[in-house]
């Protein structure tokens, strides 16, 4: 039984799991985990008996028929495939220490997590937990999983971390234990990772604790492949009526574990006697049905899922493409299709915004008494399928100003559109139509406003600059751009899921390509700087659009270390004076689809110290035929220079 239902969510977080004891008997474990009174909708059992004295392969007898065989529960039969699969997932043994130094230990280990992760496999289950890393060494442990993951088909291995950090600033100053290390779990995490080679089918199971580390530190994990949140009873306080609830830290990292996908399993004892008058019956359900245990744990789980806010049409329209990288638009290379089209004309706020700069340019552009006598010169170049006319054609409707329009496009499948659609609207005697590439087109008269909708996610990556220089020799001296300048946005930040997407690729072209994508499961590092800005109309004399920058990034003291898989990279636009658009997280306009970030990976990810700086190399080149971008990280660690030369991606001129 699900936690409850949230119009638009889908995702795996709205089942909730219970770690349970070993026990022989497994479709029993299902039964009283799974029942309508338990309503938990997997278990996270051992497979083997835990902690068996009578079982270590170094004490079989080498010669038994029995020395391979594990001590299970019973046989694959017991249930389904589809039972195994959906409600099952694996515990490994906890006694496993594959870097203890007792060899024989260290040895037993090694034969155990091989033989209790290929019962898993056998039985087809989704995942099978690993147990914590123990002592500053993980190296042995690392090395017999790795050797494991290839020969995986579909199941996934969460390895078991607790959610802690010890915070300089949270400990008492009053009291200071020099010889105690400080801890960070992450780091076990990220070396473990690392050993492993950021294998796609390793995820992390996180231990909520009653205590929380930072807000910032916590925020790390959000880039990370965490697939269950297991929550301690102990982590529960007790509500005025004496039923477990949590704190505001707690709740709100809940909620954001929910909007992540990450799936929820209740662990431990129950703590909280309750009052009996809640159910009249003790322990038992008003049918007589024993109680589960900890069902009151999980329906306050439930409870803070249900009172989440539906997902708003925008994010249920997006949902697909979460952390799904595509390749930027080509504009002047490629023509558009009409579904792509179709999609960025729905984007109702973007065309509002148009429709305002449009308003108040044409306000500027002719005072009220000229109004009726004053015909304003307007051209979009780009028209598309002609939302932009549409925008302009209103905005002078909304001011009372007179307007004639040039509506350009090269792309011929899109003019027939537009042809159609001034004659459907009666536009014919206002609205000229030309089919022709804006930079090569000789216009009879000069323009009053130049307006265009050629911006890409990271502002200049669509040829803004180029198109507009071409089509900046039929504005008028005084004449009014718009946009009127755009700057685009970088920043760092941790990424595991798009960073395994482009290595899946196993070649060099795609870690020196930027992709489009909704960033969903990421971390951001640090605020965004601003990186190249470009302005129009430019008359300088000794115009370039080949940039150059060197960014320098710093993380707060609270977040600890991290580890950069890339760079995020936005846009924001002033269209006219104070009307602007834009992607940049804290000013981005509210309700605008047309944008999705940009992504730059690296090839290396970077490690990243607490409280550090990163510096970081940005070039937008040009040359003949084609535009292209190049980056590196100088420090902590030099990178490699990614796509010199555009070798691997551009933007055809």
């Amino acid at each position: 039984m699900v936690l409850g239902e949230r119009f638009g969510d889908k995702s795996d977080s709205r089942f909730c799991g219970v770690e349970t004891e070993f026990q022989e008997d497994m479709p029993q474990l299902l039964s009283f985990n799974l029942s309508s009174s338990a309503a938990f909708d997997f278990v996270l059992a051992p497979l083997a008996y835990e902690m068996d004295p009578t079982y270590r392969p170094s004490l079989m007898d080498n010669n038994s028929n029995w020395s391979a065989v594990l001590p299970v529960a019973g046989s694959d039969l017991v249930l389904s495939p589809a039972q195994w699969s959906t409600h099952v997932v694996g515990k490994l043994s906890s006694w496993i220490d594959l870097d203890s130094e007792d060899e024989i230990l260290r040895l037993d280990s090694e034969i155990a997590l091989k033989q209790e992760v290929a019962w898993a496999s056998h039985l087809s289950l989704q995942a099978c937990l690993l147990p914590t890393p123990r002592g500053a060494s993980c190296a042995n442990y690392a090395r017999c999983v790795n050797q494991i993951l290839p020969g995986l088909n579909n199941m996934q291995l969460w390895l078991r971390i607790p959610l802690e950090k010890t915070d300089d600033d949270a400990m008492d100053e009053t009291y200071v234990d020099l010889n105690e290390e400080q801890m960070d779990s992450w780091e076990v995490w990220n070396t473990f990772r690392l050993l492993c080679g950021h294998h796609s089918q390793l995820f992390i199971a996180l231990d909520v604790l009653s205590s929380l580390p930072s807000a910032n530190s916590l925020g790390r994990w959000c880039g990370e492949p965490v697939r269950a949140a297991i929550i301690l009873t102990n982590s529960f306080l007790t509500n005025g009526r004496g039923y477990p609830c949590l704190s505001k830290r707690h709740q709100k990292l809940l909620t954001a574990f929910f909007d992540h996908s990450i799936q929820m399993v209740l662990s431990g004892k129950p703590l909280h006697s309750l009052p009996k008058e809640s159910t009249g019956l003790g322990s038992n359900d008003a049918d007589g049905v024993q109680r589960h245990p900890l069902r009151s744990y999980l329906d306050y789980v439930g409870y803070l899922y249900q009172r989440m806010d539906p997902l708003p049409e925008q994010e249920r329209f997006e949902l697909g493409y979460r952390d799904f990288l595509q390749s930027p638009l080509q504009p002047l290379m490629d023509n558009l299709e009409a579904q792509t089209y179709e999609t960025f004309e729905k984007d109702t706020m973007k065309y509002l915004q148009y429709q305002r700069a449009v308003c108040k340019a044409l306000i500027d552009r002719v005072p009220d008494e000229k109004a009726s006598i004053v015909t304003t010169v307007l051209m979009v170049v780009g028209a598309g399928r002609g939302p932009l006319v549409r925008a302009s054609l209103q905005a002078a409707e909304e001011t009372g100003r007179k307007m004639k329009v040039y509506a350009v496009e090269k792309n011929p499948n899109a003019v027939v559109t537009l042809h159609s659609l001034v004659k459907l609207e009666g536009w014919e005697n206002i609205v000229s139509i030309v089919s022709c590439d804006m930079r090569h087109w000789d216009a009879p008269e000069k323009a009053d406003i130049l307006v265009s909708e050629l911006l890409g996610s990271f502002g200049d990556n669509e040829l803004s600059p180029e198109c507009l220089d071409g089509a900046q020799r039929f504005l008028k001296q005084d004449g009014i751009s718009i946009p009127s300048s755009y700057t685009s946005f970088l920043q760092p930040v941790t990424a595991s899921k798009l960073y395994n997407d482009v290595k899946s690729h196993n070649d060099l072209t795609h870690f020196e390509t930027a992709y489009v994508v909704k960033l969903h499961n990421i971390a951001r590092l640090a605020p965004c700087k601003p990186v190249f800005t470009f302005t129009h109309p430019d008359y300088s004399t000794k115009k370039s659009n080949q940039r150059y920058k060197k960014l320098q990034f710093k993380t707060l003291s609270d977040t600890g270390s991290a580890l950069v898989h890339g760079f995020a990279g936005y846009f924001d636009a002033t269209l006219y004076k104070d009307v602007h658009l834009g992607i940049e997280p804290s000013s981005a306009t509210p309700n605008m689809f047309s944008w999705f970030a940009i992504f730059f990976p690296l090839r290396t990810p970077v490690y990243l110290q607490a409280d550090s700086t990163l510096d970081v190399h940005f070039w937008r080149c040009c040359g003949a035929t084609k535009v292209w971008y190049e980056w590196c990280v100088e420090s902590p660690t030099p990178s490699h220079i990614h796509n010199p030369n555009g070798r691997s991606y551009w933007v055809g001129l």
